[in-house]
Formats: C-alpha cells, sequence, structure tokens
C-alpha cells in the first residue's frame, strides 16, 4: 500500500482549525474503503501559543508547535516583535518540514501557516491553501503566491485574487464539521429541558462562539421576559477570561426571576459540545456573529440567520460574509453599533411573525451550502499528493 505523508498547518482560531480537522477526517474517510489503496500519515505544524494543539491533538493527530507572529493590517509595536520572530518559525518549519518529508502541504490560513509554506515552497513540496471567507485573509494572500492549488469556500472570493493567481483557484466550499449533521428535535428538548406544552413555539438559537459575544449577551438578558412570550430560546453564551465578569452568572441572576411558564422556555450554557446537531435541528432562527465557520454551518444546514457582525476583524470579514447572504436573502444583519434589547427584541419579532418569510430564509441559505466541501477538498489533497 502507497504511504502519503501529509504536513496541515493553519490556525490561531477555529475558523481555521475546525476546516483543516474536517478535511483530515475526510481523507481518512477515503483511505478506509475497501477500494482504497493509499494510507495518509500527518502531521501538524501549529502555533506554541495558539488553541490549535489541544484540538489536534484530541483528533489523534500529531503535532508540532513552532514560532509565529501574528499579521496585522494595521500599525502596532508588536509588529516588529513578531516579524522577529518569523525568521525562527521559518528556520524551525523548514527542519520540520525537511524531516517529515511531506507529499504535500495542507494550509488554511491564520498567521501560523505562513512560516510553513514559505519552507515547503523553498523545498518544492505542492501546497494546497484553503480560505474560508469572502474575503481573503492576509496569511492566504502570502501563501497563494506560493500555492500549487487555491481553494475558496465563495465564488465571489475570486474577485479577491490577482488575475495571475485566479487559474490555480477553485470553489470547494468551506469543510464543517461532521458533528453538525444528524441532529433529532425530540433530543434537542430533552436536552434544553423545555416543556412540551411549548412546542409550537418557534426557537431561537443564540450563540457569540467559545468565548461568547457579551453585548449580544446583555441584549438577550435586558429582554429575556419579554422574548419568551413568543419563543423559546437556546442560548451559549461562552465563558468569558478568567477575572472578568461571567456573563453565565448574570443569566442565571436573570433566569433565577423569570415567573415558572417563561423560565421553562429558556436553556442557557456556557458551551455547546456533542448536542449541537439537535441543537441546530429544532432551531428556527440562529443569532449570533458571522465569521466563516458559523455562516458555513448554517448556509449548509438551511437555517434562517440574524447576524451581528463583530467589528472590525481585519478587513471587516464578518460584515462582507453576512452581506453575502443577505444579498440572497439568507440573513438579516444588525449591526452591532445599532444593537440593544429593544432593537434585538424587534428584529426577532419581526423575523419570527412571517413563517413563509421564514422559511424563504432558510432555502435562500441552503442555496450557499457545499455540504460536500471535505470530501472535495480531501480528493484535491490526494490528487496533489500523487
Amino acid at each position: 500500500m502507497i504511504t502519503y505523508r501529509i504536513l496541515v498547518t493553519g490556525g490561531g482560531s477555529s475558523g481555521h482549525i475546525s476546516p483543516a480537522l474536517a478535511i483530515i477526517h475526510a481523507i481518512k474517510e477515503i483511505a478506509e474503503r475497501p477500494e482504497a489503496d493509499a494510507l495518509p500519515i500527518f502531521l501538524y505544524l501549529g502555533g506554541k501559543r495558539g488553541l490549535e494543539q489541544k484540538l489536534v491533538e484530541a483528533a489523534g493527530i500529531d503535532f508540532i508547535g513552532v514560532e509565529t507572529g501574528k499579521l496585522r493590517r494595521y500599525f502596532s509595536f508588536e509588529n516588529f516583535t513578531d516579524m522577529a520572530r518569523l525568521p525562527f518559525g521559518v528556520g524551525k518549519s523548514m527542519e520540520e518540514v525537511a524531516k517529515f518529508r511531506p507529499d504535500v502541504v495542507l494550509a488554511t490560513g491564520g498567521y501560523v501557516a505562513v512560516p510553513p509554506v514559505l519552507a515547503a515552497r523553498s523545498l518544492g513540496i505542492p501546497i494546497i491553501i484553503h480560505e474560508q471567507t469572502v474575503q481573503i485573509g492576509l496569511a492566504n494572500r502570502i501563501a497563494a503566491r506560493c500555492a500549487t492549488r487555491i481553494a475558496l469556500s465563495f465564488e465571489s472570493a475570486l474577485d479577491e485574487l490577482p488575475k495571475a493567481l485566479r487559474r490555480k483557484a477553485f470553489v470547494a466550499g468551506n469543510p464543517v464539521r461532521p458533528a453538525i449533521f444528524g441532529g433529532d428535535k425530540i433530543a434537542a428538548v430533552q436536552f434544553a429541558g423545555f416543556s412540551h406544552e411549548d412546542n409550537a413555539l418557534p426557537t431561537i438559537y443564540v450563540t457569540g462562539g467559545s468565548q461568547g459575544a457579551r453585548i449580544i449577551n446583555r441584549a438577550v438578558e435586558a429582554v429575556l421576559p419579554d422574548l419568551l412570550q413568543f419563543c423559546r430560546v437556546i442560548h451559549q453564551c461562552g465563558e468569558q477570561p478568567a477575572g472578568d465578569e461571567q456573563d453565565y452568572d448574570r443569566l442565571q441572576n436573570a433566569a433565577a426571576e423569570l415567573p415558572p411558564q417563561l423560565r421553562r422556555r429558556y436553556h442557557f450554557t456556557r458551551f455547546i459540545a456533542a448536542e449541537i446537531n439537535h441543537v441546530y435541528a429544532l432551531a428556527d432562527l440562529v443569532v449570533g456573529r458571522a465569521g466563516a465557520g458559523t455562516i458555513t454551518e448554517v448556509c449548509t444546514l438551511g437555517k434562517p440567520a440574524l447576524y451581528i457582525p463583530l467589528v472590525p476583524t481585519g478587513g471587516d470579514e464578518q460584515t462582507r460574509n453576512a452581506q453575502m447572504c443577505e444579498r440572497i436573502g439568507a440573513a438579516i444583519i444588525l449591526p452591532q453599533a445599532q444593537l440593544d434589547g429593544p432593537r434585538l427584541l424587534a428584529e426577532l419579532q419581526n423575523i419570527l411573525a412571517d413563517d413563509n418569510h421564514l422559511q424563504s430564509m432558510g432555502w435562500a441559505a441552503f442555496t450557499l451550502a457545499k455540504p460536500d466541501a471535505a470530501q472535495v477538498m480531501a480528493q484535491a489533497v490526494l490528487d496533489l499528493a500523487k
């Protein structure tokens, strides 16, 4: 049996790491087919200070940390110290790439991916990069010049590339974690502790990511009694940095003051893990940020959304992600600068008042989906490895 050595790099945020892990999973699935004649061997190069080590090692993938420096689009004295780290990162990457001898390198973005890509380019190793957002990130703009192939999540991202690089590009979609599929509404009702007496009410899933979004949490808290008059809410409020006030504690106090008939309609938690597929299955509307991972999952599952883009991010990419969805009627944008409890309440009342519009938003979201993105990317990686 042939062995393919695949070096994977990317990190800094879950938006870069999750697609990489989804692609690795899809490659393993291909290798397990009866007709398969290749065995993949993986090595993940990530940042020493990033969150990728924990996630990658939990997935059973060998991990090596390298020094990195963040690439910023704005002036900061940290740019100078981070740039000083870059040669060390490239040197370490060169050493590890030469030692591992990969047949192909997969880079999913983030500043951590730049040193391994530069090292691979210098050694003549094929490189495939993947961009998750409508706007191509700074790290991937650098990596694209070294890449053999450039995979994009959305057609509109082609315009972001210089014309000379577009011939390398193809639209694959953004791979999503398998955990979001196969949800069961009844299981979600049990998980949330909802009463079956309220099953006729729509359910909103509010999320701000693993650290939460304080401004969203506060807006929900401010109008909780009025909000629960017309819907049920599953709220992932996140965990804030140590030493900060925890939004979970505030929401716990707010929930305790609700009358019993409303309290049973509200489930809040710091994280949603294995139950995420059930929560998505039950949700009639998703409220949250507009990062690449969120919009990809929401569109793949055909869910309508109210997006509150985080501003600013690099080039305001979340607003552009949300606008892409809004243009085709898949989502509504509520700018963060305009967000407060009453405005959030009014938007949600308006959206949930029209079932037909809600359904059409879901169908529109699904038109942006590429559910087989992980499989497409997996095959592209294997083709380059050959």
